[in-house]
C-alpha cells in the first residue's frame, strides 16, 4: 500500500509541474508575438525535445551530444518559468526574448535531428585492438642455427617424453587451416618443414594438441 501511495503522489507531482510549465512556455510564446495555434506548440517541442535527449542519455549512457540538448531544452523550460513570474515585462517582451522564441524551431529541429540520427560507438568499436606478442621459445632460435651444425642445434632444442596415451584432443578445422599456412611459410623460407615445438610455438597451443596438428598436416 505503501509504494502504491508513493509512486501515485510522484505522477500526480509530475502532471503538476508539466503542467504548469507547458502553461508558463505557451505564455511566454504569447508574449513574444506567437499567437494561435503556434503559442501552443512551443511547450510541446521544448517538452519533446527534453524527452528525446533524456531518453539518449538512459539508453546509449553519457555523452556531450545527449546532455548539451538536455540542458538547452531545461534551460527553455526554466527560463519561461521565471520569465513569467514577473521577472519580465510581458506587456511589453524585450528583443532578445522575442529573437529566442522566433529562433527555438530551428534550434530544435537540429537538436532533435541529432540525437534521432546519430549512433553512439559501441563497446567494441571503442575498444583499442590489442595484437598478441609472438611467443619466444627455445625451437624459433633453432631456426637462425645454421644447417651444418647440428649439435647447436641439438642443444638448443629440449627433448620431449614419449606421449602418453590419453584420449584424442579435439581440433577446429579453422586452427588446422591456420596451421598448414604457417607450414607452408615456413617450408618456404627455411626448405624444410615445420617441427611440432615450432609449430606449437607460432600456434600459442599445449603440446598434445600441437602433436595432434602436426599429425594432420603430415
Amino acid at each position: 500500500m505503501t509504494s502504491k501511495l508513493r509512486v501515485d503522489a510522484v505522477l500526480v507531482q509530475a502532471l503538476i509541474a508539466g503542467a504548469l510549465s507547458f502553461a508558463h512556455l505557451h505564455d511566454l510564446a504569447a508574449a513574444a508575438g506567437q499567437t494561435g495555434w503556434k503559442a501552443w506548440a512551443y511547450p510541446v517541442s521544448v517538452d519533446l525535445l527534453l524527452v528525446a535527449a533524456w531518453r539518449r542519455l538512459r539508453s546509449d549512457g553519457s555523452s556531450r551530444l545527449a546532455w548539451c540538448w538536455f540542458l538547452v531544452s531545461l534551460f527553455a523550460s526554466l527560463g519561461a518559468n521565471v520569465a513569467t513570474a514577473g521577472f519580465l515585462d510581458l506587456a511589453h517582451p524585450p528583443g532578445w526574448l522575442r529573437f529566442g522564441v522566433a529562433g527555438w524551431p530551428a534550434v530544435a529541429f537540429l537538436g532533435g535531428t541529432l540525437l534521432a540520427h546519430s549512433s553512439a560507438p559501441t563497446a567494441a568499436e571503442s575498444r583499442p585492438v590489442v595484437e598478441p606478442e609472438p611467443t619466444k621459445s627455445v625451437s624459433t632460435e633453432a631456426e637462425h642455427v645454421p644447417e651444418s651444425d647440428p649439435e647447436a642445434v641439438a642443444e638448443m632444442e629440449p627433448t620431449r617424453p614419449a606421449p602418453a596415451t590419453a584420449p584424442p584432443v579435439p581440433v577446429p578445422a579453422a586452427l588446422v587451416e591456420h596451421a598448414r599456412k604457417l607450414a607452408d611459410d615456413h617450408r618456404a623460407r627455411t626448405g624444410h618443414p615445420i617441427d611440432t615445438d615450432t609449430l606449437r610455438a607460432r600456434l600459442g597451443v599445449p603440446a598434445r594438441m600441437a602433436d595432434v596438428i602436426a599429425a594432420q598436416l603430415s
